[in-house]
């Protein structure tokens, strides 16, 4: 194996980290590029981020097709052993992680490369460190390791959510950064009493241990796991912590909107590695210990966040409702803690980041054609490119709410039989179809008062946003979707492997900590539960 291969893991977090570093030293003065000097270096800015996100979708995408034959590649930094060193780890499920972000990164930062980086300082610099944070989360063996990458992701955020000034987006954005900062000291609490308990913070090292935590000792691991529940929760947008999210997302511009679409998905990915396999089954005392909880809020966040974009009154609040669902669903799928509903999470979450990207984008193409009254849905002059923008709504409206042959309809189908064998099944299968349709019906009324009720007396406001960057950037993200449809099948393979690779613990210790680390006897790929189905097994 070469160097460049031996390295790979690790290129996904060096190589944002050093382009923006490099952005720091030449000077991304978007906010001040008046004279030809500072547009010149924001003109080299975006040569140099686009080129280094494109080749983090080429490594992002080699990785995934390694992943794809099945091995775990564990990279020691330093070549410290694990546990004792940082450990990056690839398996399907990062390595998808890692390639969903690249597919929705690169489109996004072409269309903020139209103008909206010159809107305020260092876009690109913290767009990359907001890259490397997002990567490291997803490939990071080691739980503290993960709220490190938490805070650079965060850090990035904050003022990314702030980029283009303006009153509102200073509001929101203190709650955001406080809110954020409490879920910081939760997490350091939570990672504290596992290790108290554990003394490891490696995710392998951790599965192998928890087991061993017995009563009454077990009783600090479970608070742990409800804590870090409420962390990962809270970043997810689970409910009842997720009313923050609607007008955090509303209120920033739409690139930096359409990026956090996979923010949300970081929450859920440590929901997945923390309470799906560290505490999930083969846990000992501590197994399931979010169990009886996970479900039941997953399925509430998704009904309040169709009845919030229901009750939105501008389409870019109706999309940051919509987030909230799509997160909903995915977590209903998690929680329902078997290999055919975990694959089901992995096909739908990927399909819905990409879509509420894609909304996000839409929502400004659409205001910038409306005039002053923007994305409010009230009747205004009619757009200037009706029939593009209008298709666009309508392709991402069908994906959105689950319609065929669209990848929204092969995922919650995935994830309603999944359901089936489980005693939620009636609540699942009501909230999932009942938000679907839900969902179908607050897009159908947002896009008749876009594009048909418009007011003749009204000049028209022309086709400003309507740049084929912009255009082209918005229908890269919605022919991602379209693509997830041609290729489903292999797609479904994949997250399928992915989940049963979840599953089995033995094998990742083996890959992260070396040689014959565990009895592979003990069922530690979701072993039949006699209770959680009335006479059968999950």
């Amino acid at each position: 194996m070469n160097a460049f291969a031996t390295h790979l893991p690790i290129l996904p977090v060096l190589l944002p980290s050093a382009t923006a570093v490099l952005l720091l030293l030449i000077g991304d003065h978007g906010g001040d590029a008046h004279g030809s000097h500072g547009h010149r270096r924001l003109l080299w800015a975006r040569r140099i981020a686009l080129a280094s996100t494109t080749l983090f979708l080429v490594i992002a995408a080699r990785l995934a097709i390694e992943a794809a034959g099945g091995d775990i590649r564990a990279y020691r930094v330093g070549d410290w052993p694990a546990p004792f060193g940082i450990v990056v780890v690839i398996d399907r499920l990062g390595a998808m992680m890692l390639l969903l972000t690249a597919v929705v990164a690169l489109p996004v930062l072409w269309y903020a490369s139209g103008g909206w980086d010159s809107h305020g300082r260092r876009f690109h610099a913290l767009y990359q460190f907001q890259l490397m944070g997002l990567a490291g989360a997803f490939v990071t063996g080691d739980l503290f390791n993960l709220f490190v990458f938490f805070e650079v992701l965060l850090i990035a955020s904050y003022v990314l959510m702030v980029h283009g000034q303006g009153r509102e987006r200073f509001r929101v954005g203190v709650h955001y950064v406080v809110l954020n900062l409490t879920a910081s000291a939760l997490f350091l609490v939570g990672v504290a009493l596992l290790y108290a308990k554990t003394g490891t913070l490696n995710l392998a090292d951790l599965a192998l241990r928890v087991p061993e935590v017995t009563a009454p000792e077990s009783v600090v691991v479970q608070a742990a796991g409800l804590l870090l529940l409420v962390v990962f929760g809270f970043k997810a947008a689970l409910m009842p912590l997720a009313m923050w999210l609607p007008a955090t997302y509303a209120a920033a511009t739409a690139p930096v909107a359409a990026l956090f679409a996979i923010m949300t998905k970081v929450g859920v990915y440590a929901i997945v590695r923390v309470h799906g396999v560290v505490l999930g089954a083969g846990a000992g005392d501590a197994a399931f210990t979010a169990e009886p909880l996970l479900l039941p809020l997953a399925l509430v966040t998704s009904v309040v966040g169709v009845l919030g974009a229901l009750a939105a009154h501008t389409l870019e609040r109706l999309v940051a409702w919509l987030t909230v669902a799509s997160v909903g669903t995915v977590l209903a799928a998690v929680g329902l803690f078997s290999t055919p509903a975990w694959s089901a999470a992995l096909y739908y979450m990927a399909n819905s980041t990409l879509v509420v990207a894609a909304l996000f984008l839409l929502a400004e193409l659409v205001a910038a054609q409306r005039g002053d009254v923007a994305d409010r849905l009230e009747p205004a002059s009619p757009v200037a490119q009706p029939a593009l923008l209008g298709l666009m709504m309508l392709l991402a409206a069908a994906s959105a709410a689950g319609l065929p042959p669209l990848p929204g309809f092969i995922g919650k189908l995935m994830l309603l039989d999944a359901a089936s064998p489980h005693p939620w099944q009636v609540g699942v299968w009501s909230v999932v179809l009942g938000v679907g349709f839900l969902t179908l019906v607050g897009l159908a009324r947002a896009g008749s008062i876009l594009f048909w009720h418009v007011r003749d007396d009204l000049p028209a406001c022309g086709a400003s946003g309507a740049s084929p960057r912009l255009v082209g950037a918005t229908f890269a993200l919605l022919g991602a979707t379209v693509a997830m449809s041609v290729f489903a099948a292999p797609i479904q393979r994949y997250t399928a492997a992915a989940a049963v690779q979840l599953g089995d613990r033995a094998a990742y210790a083996r890959a992260v900590l070396g040689g014959e680390t565990i009895d592979t006897t003990k069922p530690y790929l979701f072993p039949p539960r006699p209770d959680a189905v009335p006479g059968g097994t999950r």
